[in-house]
């Protein structure tokens, strides 16, 4: 079981998963979730200041207020949840005003706002009344909106590679709350950009995803991708993996170990989708591996990752497996652990696979180098939300994933050689 207690949390520094659960917020809060406490504490709300992003919940409050009926709110939290999104975009990519001194390629801003603007809604007590279920559904309405799900925009035509993109919110926020994640960076940068690659331009769309395993069961990541696969040229989900290196990971698992996520709720057993009857234990990559690992694509190796761990048909216990899975094994890890990271992945493969789209849709998933901050800037009680370092790594981060696109993208077929139903 060592084995697997130290790939459970390969989504960011997967090493942590030996350590005990971080604790649950006070029970006597009732009106928030553990995620959303932890935006009182210091530096989140340092990173909302430094960003001009602390105006962002006050201004929904007052939107939301004046609503009047459950249909106008509906509005106002579609229309503000994809205007957050939009603005940490633009930010990202130099549009607008910088709103403060934080760096502008930080995915923190967006993942802080939206959870104060999640807040009101959860508290929101309208006098038309609010049901259950219909506070639900504003809560899903303001997470897709400000995630960029309901953003994805390919321009129509041929001769233009469709490329799709997904991030994560920051996590292990007990264990530090200052963190960056630089895959939600990395979509925020590259969201509607064009790469340049040897058969012309490619679009490429993201979306970002929440660290909790119920999102998850709930089919967010098939909800998000379905639409789209059909149509695009090439995907892959993102995450943070291990300290100073990228790993193309082969194989994923249907496997969940159980290290808490951001709402501190652990789950463990297999990967929840639909008609479990005909779900495979292994899924694999399809993405053009030995190109990317190959290419010169930044300061950060790059491995083809095939490891998994498995418990093998007729055994009882698990064992890590080097070169991929045996014939008629179980999963209890991909290459990616058995995280969300490692979920995202297979839950994406398994529906290109259930599409039909496995020998022409290339897709998988890529885990980015730890965001660390700088030696001196280690400890969270003591440290700063920035520094030269911290901010140097995740800008060669997001343009090393950018040149893999490029790679990956230079060594697939062109986009009016694809046979697939374009929309």
């Amino acid at each position: 079981m060592t084995h697997i207690r130290v790939r459970i949390g390969v989504l960011g520094l997967f090493l942590l998963a030996g350590l005990a659960a971080p604790p649950s917020a006070s029970a006597a809060d009732t009106s928030s979730t553990v995620e959303e406490q932890r935006l009182d504490k210091a530096a989140p709300q340092e990173i909302l200041r430094r960003s001009g992003f602390d105006s962002v919940t006050p201004e929904f409050a007052r939107a939301l207020d004046g609503a009047g009926s459950y249909a106008r709110a509906e509005r106002v939290v579609v229309q503000q949840g994809a205007r957050l999104w939009r603005r940490a975009v633009d930010r990202a990519q130099g549009r607008g005003p910088a709103g403060g001194d934080l760096s502008r390629d930080d995915d923190r801003p967006l993942y802080w706002a939206r959870l104060g603007m999640t807040r009101e809604v959860r508290q929101w007590e309208p006098d038309f009344g609010l049901t259950d279920a219909q506070r639900a559904h504003l809560l899903d309405d303001l997470e897709r909106n400000s995630r960029g799900e309901n953003a994805i925009r390919y321009p129509h035509g041929q001769g233009v590679k469709r490329i799709l993109v997904t991030g994560f919110d920051p996590f292990t926020l007990d264990r530090d709350v200052r963190i960056s994640n630089p895959s939600g960076a990395t979509a925020l940068a590259l969201d509607g950009t064009t790469i340049q690659t040897a058969d012309g331009p490619a679009r490429v769309e993201t979306a970002v995803f929440p660290v909790r395993w119920q999102d998850f069961a709930d089919g967010t990541v098939e909800r998000t991708l379905r639409p789209y696969l059909p149509h695009v040229d090439l995907f892959t989900t993102i995450s943070q993996g291990r300290v100073g290196r990228f790993d193309v990971e082969r194989t994923n698992g249907a496997w969940r170990g159980g290290y808490p996520d951001n709402l501190n709720l652990s789950v463990t057993g297999p990967v929840p989708v639909s008609d479990p009857a005909s779900q495979p234990q292994w899924t694999s990559t399809t993405l053009p591996y030995q190109a990317i690992v190959a290419a010169n694509t930044g300061r950060f190796p790059v491995y083809d990752n095939t490891s998994v761990t498995e418990i093998p048909a007729g055994g009882t216990d698990p064992v890590v497996r080097a070169d991929g899975p045996t014939p008629g094994s179980t999963a209890r890890a991909g290459g990616g652990g058995n995280y969300l990271s490692n979920e995202i992945a297979y839950r994406a493969t398994l529906l290109r696979d259930r599409l039909g789209l496995h020998g022409s849709l290339p897709g998988g998933h890529v885990h980015t180098p730890v965001l660390e901050f700088g030696a001196g800037n280690t400890d969270p009680a003591t440290g700063t939300v920035t520094d030269p370092e911290f901010l140097q790594n995740r800008l060669d981060i997001i343009a090393q994933v950018r040149a893999i696109l490029t790679v990956a993208a230079d060594a697939t077929a062109p986009a009016s050689a694809t046979v697939r139903t374009r929309g």
